[in-house]
């Protein structure tokens, strides 16, 4: 079921008004089965394989707490990344053994496998693996009822593309009472209608355009590659957090707290801060659960470095079997190392320049910069694999045209209105996210404001959705596209 559906804006409200409805003890019972049918409305056979997982990271969790700890943790992560392996890896590690034994001049017929990914996998998987780690370092108490932390693992705001949450959150708040607050509801509500904006005016929108150039990037010239890439630098922040918001503000209006999943992230001024800023359940994961277990900065430079390099690539992996995958966290970490190493030199020659750095020039460069080099990456994250990614890189050297462009621009899938509606509503975004990086949160000043006001930017808001929205005879909802990660 797609928050962008028909279906869904059914389903909400219903399951909201019975949740508000039922006695405090029973309500939690009630999360749990539209949490689950919510997950089966995809493929009902695949509510085994998180029951699974909720089985024994919950049995693991007891475990620790009653003895011989680390043998428990291990065996909690190493099933858990076996099952996720199995589903998500296993034909791209036989395509791999195949390709390599030929290299070696080693016929090796490649056993039949076709899986279909389960929705959601490698997110319930890590956000249940983030308990067995909490328990074992004695963050939390494992909980003792099985029914209720299948809840915290399968809780539907989030259940298929984050955020990841953690237990020491979440968990604790099942537990909460909630009552039935009119701001919160409209506060939640109105976060969820902005992240609709994002999803069906500004990702789907540019997604036409995006798709029709990496499909056939050989017949076009080089910076119409360039330029789908830029826009899909916007196509992937609006869909992912535009998901992020709708889960948040859903949570929200049933009286639950989600962590912040992104915050301004173009307008960091170095990657380390664009990390800082994107995705951020998934970065702290690493970060919490990978990096400081390796040893984190704690173990000198060169260490340091190589649990960056070693944090970058397992999350370029995580988000899917495909080399170029690999190849997009590992620029991701490259840009950090390479960074950090260079810090003294920029440095010294702001000093010696007199350049202030703090200035606006001087910020507005590093943005820019920074932009760049994660629009970059995002080439090797879109591409259908390594290979092609390579091949649009080549074309873009050989074929660049920027004159012929503007004669192909509008045969690109987006017609003249259309891409003039992309256009108008990227400045909506980048306005939002300036306000926010000065202000703050936009909500408490709309929500401030007298009731004909609000009512009338609520019925704007709305308004543009209906009517800027990707809709019409030939539309279906698209899925948000972390949904295959």
């Amino acid at each position: 079921m797609l928050f962008n559906s028909v279906d869904f804006l059914l389903f909400f409200p219903l399951v909201t008004a019975i949740y508000f409805l039922l006695p405090h003890r029973a309500r939690w019972v009630w999360l749990l089965i539209t949490s689950y049918y919510f997950y089966m409305c995809w493929n009902a056979k695949y509510a085994l394989l998180i029951a699974l997982s909720t089985l024994i990271t919950y049995a693991s969790g007891l475990l620790i707490h009653w003895r011989r700890k680390k043998l428990w943790v291990f065996l909690s992560f190493a099933s858990n990344l076996a099952i996720l392996f199995f589903f998500k890896y296993f034909g791209f590690f036989l395509d791999n053994l195949t390709a390599g034994l030929a290299l070696a001049g080693i016929a090796f017929k490649r056993p039949a496998f076709d899986v279909v990914l389960p929705v959601g996998i490698s997110f319930y998987t890590f956000q249940a693996l983030s308990y067995t780690a909490d328990v074992y370092r004695g963050e939390v108490r494992p909980e003792k009822n099985p029914f209720r932390y299948a809840l915290f693992v399968s809780f539907f705001p989030q259940l298929v593309a984050g955020p990841i949450e953690r237990s020491k959150n979440l968990l604790g708040q099942l537990h909460d009472r909630h009552t039935f607050d009119p701001d919160r509801v409209r506060a939640g509500l109105l976060l969820m209608l902005w992240g609709m904006f994002e999803k069906i005016v500004i990702a789907d929108r540019l997604a036409m355009l995006i798709d029709s150039v990496y499909d056939n990037y050989a017949e076009l010239p080089g910076a119409a590659i360039a330029l789908a890439t830029v826009f899909f630098a916007f196509q992937i922040y609006s869909d992912f957090a535009g998901y992020s918001h709708i889960a948040i503000g859903a949570a929200q209006v049933m009286g639950f707290t989600l962590m912040e999943n992104f915050r301004q992230p173009y307008l960091s001024q170095s990657a380390a801060e664009f990390w800082r800023r994107w995705h951020i359940s998934l970065s702290t994961w690493f970060r919490d659960y990978l990096y400081i277990p390796l040893g984190g900065n704690r173990r000198g430079t060169l260490r340091k470095y190589c649990n960056t390099m070693i944090t970058f690539l397992a999350s370029g992996l995580w988000h899917g079997a495909n080399w170029s995958f690999v190849a997009w966290g590992g620029l991701n970490g490259a840009y950090q190392v390479i960074g950090e190493l260079l810090a003294p030199l920029r440095e010294g020659a702001c000093r010696v320049l007199h350049i202030n750095r703090e200035g606006f020039p001087c910020r507005l460069a590093r943005t820019v910069f920074t932009f760049c080099l994660v629009d970059f990456a995002w080439l090797f994250f879109r591409a259908p694999s390594f290979s092609a990614a390579r091949g649009m890189l080549a074309h873009m050297a050989r074929n660049f045209q920027l004159a012929a462009l503007p004669g192909q621009l509008l045969s690109l899938e987006l017609d003249g209105p259309n891409f003039l509606v992309a256009l108008a509503a990227l400045g909506v975004l980048w306005i939002a996210d300036l306000l926010r990086e000065r202000y703050g949160p936009l909500r408490p000043y709309i929500t401030r404001q007298a009731l004909p006001v609000r009512w009338a930017f609520y019925l704007c808001a709305v308004l543009t959705v209906l009517i800027f929205g990707i809709y019409g005879p030939s539309y279906s909802a698209r899925a948000f596209a972390y949904f295959q990660f």
